[in-house]
């Protein structure tokens, strides 16, 4: 007989290896319940990955030839009947650290060398399969370990000692003791099974696992190998099929944003999926189709229904492993079908808050918005015309340019693809836009394919593209060299300018005046500032140079060094204001009373309160502060918060925060100068020193510039408020300060002549209200849309709208997981820990989220599935389950008393929370 083939692969000293070869009863008895599926479903045809089974009867001569059979049996015979969690833990890390350490005779390991080697080694899942696994009344289903991507034979061996140890893990001996089951000595079988190269893997249910219902299936489903679903790592898709058609009822899209595959060692690599793949189904018609065929003869030939493990490689669907459905309970009903959201359709759009947050945080009113929009359009298309690009070509470019930012639920946004566009427009744009990510401080670069097809302009083929190309690059060239000149002269042209806007009391002036001077201001200050963005582009190659010659030159270079290397240093004009500040705050800290003062008033008062103390010097500086650095105040860029000329409460909020002292560490200048004194001579550092100079000067020319456009931004805040007086004055609003509420178009329009609806105080209503409702929002920092932004699910997929907002609804619903009926204080956690009998509210989880389950009276997952692994312990625990509800960490706070409803997928609210916790979480 081969030592490969026959009835269990027995050796002479009868250790089995079980095959598709030996009979059904032999199997029944030493393979445990998931070999004893196997092999079911092997005889019966179905396309089942070759597979073998270490016996049960392995592991007991193993632990009785190394003796560790009576110290198992000692440590069992103390274990805990009770489910006490401490001395379960210890328990069983003993027991696995003795089988880690037991020796394998020649016997033991000649056994695993056959089971491997019957599938033909190479790569291959090791999986545990218990004596009393995966039966009609207990499945024991996630108590034992499995292990993917196991090659060669040391490794197979040693994850079989980590598969015979998980039958003494802690859920394990927990789950036996909740259930009233004896520890047993007895280990557990382990499978050996070739790997699938999984194009597509999910779990079929042949009935609906929360109600018992035979009339439908649920499919959950991920790219790549199933164990991001079982994890709760990926938010797989979820499709219902009729049990006698096939026809789907309803599915949910998960975003599905990885895949598991196979790597360089034992587990699963992660990869990213592309964005067109996770916003649609992972199965196709046929797919579904075919699965659906293969539960019905599942359930069929095992005449129960049942859980079925399954993957798609090629053109074949495999059948990795099925077990009974254990879970439901008598008298559940239905829930309610999740209707699924239209995808979306159009070109994608890529909207990322980064620094944007920095100018323009939180909310910002639709006139503020409106403006920086303006602007954005009007600089970048004189930066076009500073390019020489041709009139053609300057017509594409103003059909992209006043849309640079976006205006989401009143929060202001990059247009992403925007700006990538508008870097191409100098050379050298693959290095350009990488500095241009690390300037806007994006943290998720776009692909180098999706990157090469933007263009700011169709481009021209053949010789007359080139000569286009060559020509604007020298123009830029040209600008490059002589970038410090142009910045001088724009400097004085902006002041001479700026004076001529800044000494003007314009709520003296007639409104029309105020107008006609703010459309002045953008000719002669804005739309000039266009040939200054050559700087930016400047700054881009510049600091992309230097981070090239660093990474290659100091490959060992530390992070913050290019940046450090490339600061300006020296005394800036944007830093006058900062030092200014210190001096005052250190002419209020000598005197006692008024830094006393400054500490106990608030902002609002501190101003009158140094009137009233009679503390005239320190008075004297604030007032000289404010004549000169006025424009600079918290959220100066947002015309709707005033500066410090018109509410000087602002500057004693900066001056607060000054009285500690100077910040420490003033900058890495100096440790970048010793570094490179250190690493770097000669000819290198030379050719270094050239390129960083530079760097520095396009950083100290554009703090220049910034200054400038603050100052720009102040004038213009003046004129605008000044107009909105003149709107309430002239009757178009009630209170001066809506016309914050206006978008600039109508405050044109109202000017013009031009409005389409002349009634500005409901449109002025209805904004307020909007906004309000905004606030109650958490914006997502990056999101993506395809189409009409605001329609087709695009925000709500972006975590935005519903996803986001706490609506005061009483009722959520989501995809029932377990049934069962719980009531309890909510406990909404971002890690696992006990939760003292609360119900457990979480975003997402993941294996580790087990040891939370036994504490907890109920669960209530935002993300995943049904099939996730927290969720297939909570249903073995019979812990009332409800997955993928929308929102419910964002609508409910902890505190806050709930009803969950397992089987009808429900979170009903029954009493908010106490005043003291409302809002706050137990995370």
């Amino acid at each position: 007989m081969s030592p490969i083939a026959g009835s269990g692969q027995r050796s002479a000293t009868s250790l089995r290896v079980l095959t598709r070869a030996d009979e059904p009863a032999e199997t029944a008895e030493w393979a445990g319940g998931k070999g004893k599926n196997l092999h079911s479903l092997t005889a019966a045809g179905f396309r089942v990955p070759d597979w073998s089974v270490i016996g049960l009867d392995v592991f007991t001569e193993f632990a009785r030839r190394s003796g560790l059979d009576t110290r198992l049996a000692a440590l069992l015979d103390g274990a805990p009947r009770d489910g006490e969690r401490d001395a379960e833990r210890r328990t069983s890390a003993e027991i696995a650290e003795l089988i880690a350490g037991a020796p394998l005779d020649e016997d033991v390991t000649e056994a695993v060398r056959r089971a491997y080697e019957h599938v033909g080694g190479g790569l291959v899942a090791v999986r545990s399969s218990g004596a009393d696994e995966d039966g009609a009344e207990h499945s024991f289903a996630g108590q034992f370990d499995s292990f993917l991507n196991v090659s060669g034979f040391d490794e197979v061996v040693a994850h079989v000692r980590r598969c015979w140890a998980s039958g003494f893990s802690e859920r394990s001996l927990h789950y036996r003791a909740r259930r009233a089951l004896a520890p047993s000595a007895g280990g557990v079988a382990v499978i050996v099974q070739r790997m699938v190269p999984a194009e597509r893997s999910g779990v079929l249910f042949t009935a609906d696992p929360t109600t018992g219902s035979t009339g439908r299936y649920v499919v959950s489903a991920v790219y790549g190998l199933g164990e991001g679903l079982v994890s709760g790592a990926v938010d797989a898709d979820t499709v219902v099929l009729d049990a006698a058609s096939g026809e789907r009822l309803h599915a949910v899209v998960g975003d599905k944003q990885e895949s598991y595959g196979a790597g360089e060692g034992p587990g699963c690599a992660i990869r990213p999926v592309a964005e067109a793949d996770r916003e649609v189904l992972s199965l196709s018609a046929r797919d579904l189709a075919r699965l659906h065929e293969a539960g019905t003869r599942v359930a069929g030939h095992f005449g129960a229904p049942q859980d079925i493990e399954w993957a798609i490689a090629g053109d074949t669907v495999w059948v990795l492993q099925s077990r009974p459905i254990t879970t439901p309970l008598a008298g559940a009903t239905a829930a309610p079908s999740p209707t699924p959201s239209a995808r979306p359709r159009g070109e994608l759009r890529i909207w990322d808050n980064s620094n944007i947050i920095e100018s323009f945080s939180g909310i910002v009113s639709p006139l503020t918005h409106s403006f920086a929009a303006d602007t954005y359009a009007k600089v970048y298309e004189s930066y076009a015309r500073a390019l020489a690009v041709t009139p053609g070509q300057l017509r594409e470019i103003q059909e992209w340019t006043p849309h640079l930012l976006g205006y989401f639920h009143g929060r202001v946004y990059y247009n992403l693809l925007h700006w990538y566009r508008m870097v191409r427009l100098a050379p050298l744009y693959r290095l350009n836009r990488r500095v241009l990510e690390k300037s806007l401080g994006v943290e998720e670069s776009i692909s180098d394919e999706a990157a090469d097809a933007l263009h700011p302009f169709a481009p021209r083929p053949g010789l007359r593209g080139r000569l286009n190309r060559l020509y604007r690059t020298l123009v830029f060239t040209r600008k490059f060299l002589t970038m410090r000149k142009s910045v001088d002269a724009f400097h004085r042209d902006f002041y001479r300018a700026y004076e001529v806007f800044n000494n003007v009391d314009y709520d003296a002036l007639p409104g029309e005046e105020t107008y006609r001077r703010f459309r002045r201001l953008q000719r002669e200050l804005i739309e000039k500032w266009g040939p200054m963005q050559a700087l930016d582009a400047a700054i881009l190659l510049s600091v992309g140079l230097l981070a090239l010659l660093t990474r290659r030159w100091l490959p060992g270079a530390p992070e913050w060094f290019t940046w450090a290397a490339a600061s300006p240093g020296g005394d800036l004009e944007s830093a006058e204001p900062v030092w200014a500040l210190a001096e005052l705050a250190a002419l209020a800290t000598a005197d006692d009373e008024v830094r006393r003062l400054l500490e106990t008033t608030s902002d609002e008062e501190a101003y009158q309160a140094l009137r009233d103390g009679g503390h005239t010097e320190v008075l004297a500086a604030v007032d000289a502060y404010i004549a000169s650095y006025g424009y600079r105040s918290p959220d100066e860029l947002k015309l709707e918060v005033p500066d410090l000329h018109e509410d000087p409460a602002g500057l004693f909020t900066m001056l607060r925060g000054a009285l500690a002292g100077p910040a420490a560490g003033a900058g890495r200048g100096g440790d970048a100068d010793e570094y490179l004194d250190q690493r770097l001579r000669g000819a290198r550092r030379r050719v270094y020193e050239l390129v960083r100079g530079k760097a520095r000067r396009s950083l100290a020319d554009r703090e220049r510039l910034r200054f400038c456009r603050t100052r720009a931004f102040g004038a213009a805040k003046r004129m605008l408020r000044a107009l909105g007086r003149d709107l309430a004055r002239a009757g178009a609003l009630d209170a001066w300060d809506d016309v914050f509420l206006l978008r600039l178009d109508e405050v044109r329009g109202a000017y013009e002549g031009m409005l389409t609806d002349a009634d500005l105080r409901e449109l002025v209503a209805l904004r307020r209200r909007h906004l309000a409702e905004y606030a109650e929002l958490r914006a997502p920092a990056r999101f993506t849309t395809r189409g009409a932004a605001y329609w087709s699910g695009n925000l709500e997929r972006g975590g935005w709208a519903a996803a986001a907002v706490r609506s005061g609804a009483r009722e959520l619903r989501g995809t029932p997981s377990c049934p069962g009926v719980a009531e309890g204080p909510a406990v909404v956690l971002d890690t696992p820990r006990d939760v003292g009998g609360g119900i457990l509210l979480a975003y997402r989880t993941d294996p580790g989220w087990v040891t939370a389950l036994p504490s907890a009276s109920a669960l209530v997952i935002e993300r995943g599935s049904p099939l996730t692994h927290v969720a297939v312990v909570a249903r073995e625990l019979g812990i009332p389950t409800v997955v993928q509800v929308k929102n419910v960490t964002t609508e409910i706070r902890g505190g806050t008393r709930l009803r969950v409803d397992g089987a009808a997928g429900t979170v009903t609210v029954l009493a908010d929370p106490p005043a003291a916790d409302a809002g706050t979480s137990t995370s």
